[in-house]
Formats: structure tokens, sequence, C-alpha cells
């Protein structure tokens, strides 16, 4: 639920007895897509802020946060991330940092919603800044269809950058969707996925996550937590996994050594996000509960 009075937009979360608020100069668009209802605020202190269906999905000033922590920990655990495919991700600011490793050769980003997408060139352009790029493809459509039919074996990196596991993106939460993309995974292959508030979600979302991760075959398992102002609790994460390889483990020489400019993502920040609260391990850690197919 979500309000707008005296200037202040509101997100509600009413199950939780929680809400966040932004205070807002003007809206600057609304629409109706084929999907979801948008809306683009200017406000005081955080830039522009994109809403769909009521749920912040960003701001100019903290989408760093999140973009980052959903790309580069991923990228400096695959041992040579060449290609690289983003379902959800509209905005674009996950595309553009997948694009600053120069070690990626071709990176789909594959967005239910295109309009998401132009609103961003608009009103977000500095998250679009790598569109053009020569290794940028783009696919306007289905992402779960599209995982079904893509190459086996074809994919280093899937980031699923969605939005809550509601509406357009509950299938991408789905065990089918993690065996399609074990099935897509190439060797040593990777896929990261948003996975809500550690201090909301640990013990629905998050753990059915892990467990549906770990039946698709999925052996190796890692949230990592990081802040996130402008979602609920102010806490946010991301899962990874791995179909070979242990997730704890990375290429810290190379993201010591990293050509490009980050504003919160560093080794440090890479092996702090790996060491969770006990109450997440209590929860997400007993790897000798049976796991059924």
């Amino acid at each position: 639920m979500t309000t707008l009075n005296n200037d202040w937009f509101t997100e509600v979360f009413q199950d939780q007895g929680t809400a966040f608020s932004l205070q807002v100069k003007q809206k600057l668009h609304e629409e109706q897509t084929p999907f979801q209802k948008l809306e683009i605020y200017e406000t005081e202190t955080f830039g522009n802020l994109m809403v769909l269906d009521g749920c912040v999905m960003l701001t100019t000033r903290d989408n760093f946060l999140y973009h980052e922590m959903m790309t580069h920990p991923a990228l400096f655990t695959h041992k040579n991330p060449k290609k690289v495919v983003i379902v959800g991700g509209g905005d674009c600011g996950t595309l553009k940092e997948v694009l600053k490793h120069p070690v990626v050769e071709e990176a789909w980003q594959v967005e239910i919603d295109e309009r998401v997408t132009r609103l961003s060139e608009e009103y977000f352009p500095e998250l679009c800044e790598s569109n053009d790029d020569p290794r940028a493809n783009f696919f306007f459509g289905d992402g779960v269809q599209w995982m079904r039919e893509v190459d086996p074996g074809s994919i280093d990196v899937l980031i699923i950058d969605s939005t809550d596991p509601v509406g357009p993106a509950e299938g991408l939460f789905a065990l089918d969707f993690y065996r399609d993309a074990m099935l897509a995974l190439g060797e040593g292959g990777i896929i990261v996925q948003q996975s809500e508030s550690p201090l909301l979600h640990t013990n629905t979302i998050i753990k059915d996550m892990h467990d549906d991760m770990r039946k698709a075959g999925f052996d190796h398992v890692q949230t990592l937590p990081f802040p996130q102002p402008v979602y609920p609790t102010g806490w946010w994460s991301c899962t990874m996994a791995s179909k070979d390889n242990p997730v704890r483990y990375f290429r810290e020489d190379d993201a010591n050594n990293r050509p490009f400019v980050t504003r919160y993502y560093n080794s440090g920040i890479h092996h702090g996000a790996l060491a969770m609260p006990q109450f997440m391990i209590d929860a997400l850690e007993d790897e000798t509960r049976p796991i059924e197919g």
C-alpha cells in the first residue's frame, strides 16, 4: 500500500507494521504498462525514484549498493565469466556494472517490461550509459520462457534482478526455473538472485530459495546481506549458487586490482557479506536436512 500526503511518498508494509517515506518535489511520470503500474518521482534528497505497483524499485542516490552487490561478487567468484545473462534488470543498472568487467564478452538483459528500460533511459540516464556497448544485447519478453529455450551450458553467470516474488516475477522464484537455470549454466556456472530482507524473509523466501536451488542441483548456496536504505528494513540480500564450486572463495587479487570504479564493492565488503548473522546460519545452513526432488 502506498500514500502520497503532504509531499511525502510512503510505502506501507502492512503485514510487517512498518513503512518507508521519501519527501518528493513532484511526480514526473505515471503510466499503466501491460504488466504493472509505473511511477517516477523527483525527491528532495534521493534524486529520482521509480515505483512499480506501489513498491519502491530504486532511487538515484542509493541504487549503487544493490547493483554492485548483484554483480561483482558473482563475477569475481566465477573463474572466467564471458557470457552473462540478466533476467529482469530493466533499469539497466545491473547491466552497467556487468559491462565494467573486461572479461565479459557478451551480456544479455531479458526484461519482460520494455517500458521500464525506456523510462530509465529518460529518468536514470546514468544507469543506461552502457546500453550502446557492443557487448550488450536486449530481449524484451518472458524470462522464464527464454530460460527454457536457451542453449544448454551456454551461460557463465545468470543474474536474477527481479521485483518481489509476486506478479510478473513469481515464476523466477520457482523450482522449475532453477532447474532450467541449472541446464543453461556451463561448467563452473553461477546464479545470483535478489532475495529480499534477511530480517523479514530468512525463514520464508530465503530459506525456500536455498532449498529449491539445492533440489535443482546447486550444491553450493550462499546468501550475502547488504544495506539498502529504500527497501523494507533497510537491509537486503542476494543469494548466489554454483553448480560445481564453493561460492565462498573468489578471485581476490582481481577484485583488489579491478580496472574500474566502484562506490560500495571491494574485496573487504565481499568477505564481510559472506559472513552471515547467526540467526541466518541457524535457519539456512542445516545441510543435513533431507532434500527431496
